[in-house]
Formats: structure tokens, sequence, C-alpha cells
């Protein structure tokens, strides 16, 4: 695609799409990414198909003022605009009078894919500081009347795991947030962590394999999940043995080192 070219609506549309679907593929398990920005590419919601969000990143450009009427222009103006129109008030209406915030994290996902997704979650939780911490001077944090002084990182999905291994996940999600805090340089505010589940989707038991017994979660996968290379169809519950989270804290965000994946078995 050439950025010079006139603008044109449909390939404007055909990028967008592409750019989406790219986006998605990227949240799947395989890659497990977080640092997926614009949101609303992921959750349109009354968007989908509309300007606000027919654009795309475009290869192949400088820090030139792009051309008149030119696709390049297009795009930076509609994301110029997706800015103005979409963040800015999703920010005014609901988190600039907030002083305490939330941020829901999917650390079992990252954990599973490997050191590359856990490096990529610490990447999105740092950004995420960064746009409470006053003084930064970005089109956000201008925005903000009152300073957020109290900060929850939330790991979900903790019933997918056996109680055993709670305090684990909860120190891999306690580094991620310090790391995240001193790349953001970010202070003044407490930040804590927990490892919780909205809804408890499992029951714990245990299993007799040979002389050992192993601590399993028994559920219902959900239809089209694949767990050791089956593939569930939503009805059928399970017992699996979710595996044990590493030791070596250290090792979860280390990219050139191995795999550190939990091994799961039935």
């Amino acid at each position: 695609i050439d950025p010079n070219a006139d603008a044109d609506e449909m390939t404007a549309r055909r990028l967008a799409e592409s750019f989406a679907a790219y986006l998605k593929a990227c949240k799947l398990d395989e890659r497990a990414l977080s640092t997926l920005p614009p949101g609303r590419f992921l959750m349109p919601g009354d968007l989908e198909g509309s300007p606000a969000l027919t654009f795309a990143p475009l290869a192949g450009i400088d820090d030139k003022r792009p051309r008149a009427g030119s696709l390049h222009a297009m795009m930076d103006r509609r994301y110029e605009a997706y800015k103005t129109h979409v963040v800015k008030p999703f920010f005014r209406e609901h988190i600039t009078r907030l002083d305490r915030q939330i941020v829901l994290i999917d650390a079992m996902q990252a954990l599973n894919a490997g050191p590359g997704a856990m490096a990529d979650l610490e990447r999105a939780v740092t950004e995420i500081l960064s746009c409470f911490r006053p003084g930064r001077g970005s089109f956000l944090t201008d925005l903000f009347s009152r300073r957020i002084d109290r900060i929850l990182v939330a790991a979900t999905k903790a019933d997918h795991l056996h109680h055993e291994s709670h305090d684990r996940l909860q120190a891999i999600v306690r580094r991620l947030a310090d790391r995240a805090v001193a790349r953001a340089n970010f202070t003044g505010a407490d930040v804590d962590v927990v490892a919780m589940a909205a809804v408890r989707a499992t029951r714990e038991g245990t299993v007799r394999q040979g002389r050992e017994t192993l601590p399993v979660i028994i559920g219902t996968p959900i239809a089209g999940e694949k767990i050791n290379g089956e593939t569930f169809d939503g009805k059928t519950e399970t017992a699996i043995f979710p595996g044990d989270l590493p030791e070596n804290i250290d090792a979860v965000f280390d990219v050139s080192g191995a795999d550190h994946r939990q091994d799961s078995a039935d």
C-alpha cells in the first residue's frame, strides 16, 4: 500500500478490517499479547463500521506532513479524531474523577504463552500506570483533576489454578507490578496486587497417578477449547492438572531463556 496514494474509502476499510483481524489474532492464546491499541478495534461496540474505526497504521511513512488528499493524510486525520472523540471522552467521563483504580490482567493466559507474552503484559501495565502519572504532559494525563493514589493490579482466572498455586501467582503479579512501576517512573500511589476470579467456574479435587496424588481443578472447558491436543465440546466435564507455576519468578520474564509454559494434563 502506497501511503502517498490518493485517499480511498474502500482501501481504508479493507486496511482497518485487516488491522482488526491482526489485533484479534494477537490476543488469542497462542500469542496472548496485551499491548494491542486501539482498544475499540477489539471491542468496537456501537462504533463498529464507523469512520471512527476505519483507519490503520501504514508502513513506509516518515515524520513529514502528509500530502493533502493522500491515504496517509486520511489515516492520520482519523487517528487524531479517534483520540479526540473516543479516547478523551472515555477518560473524562469514567476515569478522571477517580482516586482509586483496579487494573484487571489475564496473567494466566500470558504465563501459558511464555516469557514473551509476560514481557508484553508488563509493557501494557507500564503504559496503563503511565496514564495515571501526574505531570507526564500527555493528551490523557492533562485531563486528570484528581490524583490516583491507590491502584490494585488483579490477576483474574485464579480458579484455573489449584489454591496451592495462588500464592505463587500473586508473587509473579507482584513482581510484574513492581517492574512496571519502576519502568513508568510511577510514584506517589500505593500499588497492590491480588489473585482473584470474578466467577468461580471450577472446583478442586485430587487424582491418583501411580503412587502420586495430584491436585486438579474440575470443570467444563468452553466449546472449542484445546487442552493437551483435545478439543472440548463445551458440555463435557473434565479434571485437569494445571501444572506448577515456576519457582524462579525472574525466569517468567526472561525472553532469552527457555519457554516456561505450564504443563497441563488430564
